[in-house]
C-alpha cells in the first residue's frame, strides 16, 4: 500500500427534512451568499426551504453557475463577495455548483491573479472562505471532497484544482431533493459515480485490499440499485444512490492506492495544454 494522508472534515447531514438544520449549521452572524445554477432550485422549492432555514441572517444570492462552471462566470461571484463583504458561501445544487463555489471560496481571498489557482492545480491556495452545500444531484462527490474542475473559456482549458481548505464545512444530503430530476440526469449521476470508483479501482496493484473491497461494494451497489433509483422516486433507493455517489469520491477508497485520473502523464498533458492554450483540454 502506498503512503497516504486521509483527512475529511466535512460534516454530512443526511436525510429527509434536514435542510432545516441550516439554522444550526451556518453561523448566526454570517453574511451568506447562496449560489445556484439555473432556476430549478427556485422552481422546485428547494431554494425557498434554504432561505427559510437561514432565518434572519443576512443573505445574498448568485445564480447562473453553469454545468462545467466557467472561470468567467465564477469571477462575477467573487466581485459580489468583495463588494458586499460576504463571509460564508452556501452552494445549492449538484457538482458543478459545488465545484464552482469551491473555486470562488479560494479566489475571493487570493492575492494575485485567480487564474493561478487553476494553473497550479490549487497548490498556491493559502486561505479560503468557509462553504457549505445542499446537494440536489448525486453524481460527482464534490459535497465531501476538496477538489473541483473549472473551465477557462478564453483559452479553452478545463482544469482541476484542490486544497484541504476547500472541504465543505457541512453538506446537507436530502434524497427527496432528487425527486424532480429528469431520469437522464439521475442516470448520468450513476455513471459518474461508477467511473469515479473505477478510476481508483482499475489501476495497478498496490495491496490496497480493503480499499478494493470498499470500491467493489460501491460498484455492486450502483449496479444493483442505480437502475432502481432512476426508475422510481422510492426514498430508500434515492437515499442509497445519494450516499453511494458521495462515498465514491470522498477519499476513502483512494487512500493508499494509485488513481487513474492522477497519473503523471495526465498532469503532463494538462500542463502542456496550459502552455499551448489553443489546444485546450478534453
Amino acid at each position: 500500500m502506498q503512503n497516504f494522508d486521509f483527512y475529511n472534515p466535512t460534516h454530512i447531514v443526511f436525510g429527509q427534512g434536514r435542510i432545516a438544520d441550516l439554522n444550526k449549521l451556518v453561523p448566526a452572524d454570517a453574511h451568506v451568499l447562496v449560489l445556484t445554477g439555473g432556476e430549478s432550485a427556485r422552481k422546485n422549492g428547494t431554494l425557498g426551504e434554504v432561505l427559510a432555514a437561514l432565518g434572519e441572517r443576512k443573505v445574498s444570492e448568485f445564480s447562473g453557475i453553469e454545468p462545467n462552471p466557467s472561470y468567467e462566470t465564477l469571477m462575477k461571484a467573487v466581485e459580489q463577495i468583495k463588494r458586499d463583504k460576504i463571509d460564508f458561501l452556501l452552494a445549492v445544487g449538484g457538482g458543478s455548483v459545488i465545484d464552482g463555489t469551491k473555486f470562488i471560496a479560494a479566489a475571493a481571498l487570493y492575492d494575485g491573479d485567480a487564474q493561478e489557482i487553476l494553473f497550479t492545480f490549487g497548490r498556491k491556495i493559502s486561505r479560503a472562505l468557509p462553504l457549505g452545500s445542499v446537494l440536489t444531484l448525486p453524481a460527482t462527490g464534490s459535497e465531501m471532497n476538496s477538489g473541483g474542475v473549472v473551465t477557462i473559456k478564453s483559452i479553452g482549458a478545463k482544469l482541476p484544482f484542490g486544497s484541504r481548505l476547500l472541504y465543505p464545512v457541512f453538506s446537507v444530503l436530502d434524497p427527496t431533493k432528487t425527486n424532480t430530476l429528469p431520469q437522464r440526469q439521475l442516470a448520468n449521476g450513476v455513471v459518474d459515480a461508477f467511473v469515479h470508483t473505477m478510476e481508483q479501482y482499475m489501476t495497478y496493484p498496490a495491496d490496497g485490499h480493503i480499499q478494493d473491497r470498499f470500491a467493489e461494494g460501491i460498484l455492486l451497489t450502483l449496479i444493483e440499485h442505480g437502475p432502481k433509483a432512476v426508475a422510481s422516486t422510492d426514498y430508500a433507493e434515492r437515499a442509497t444512490l445519494m450516499w453511494t455517489a458521495t462515498l465514491a469520491l470522498n477519499g476513502l477508497i483512494g487512500a493508499g492506492v494509485p488513481h487513474a485520473d492522477r497519473a503523471p502523464r495526465c498532469q503532463a498533458r494538462q500542463a502542456a495544454a496550459i502552455r499551448r492554450p489553443r489546444l485546450g483540454l478534453a
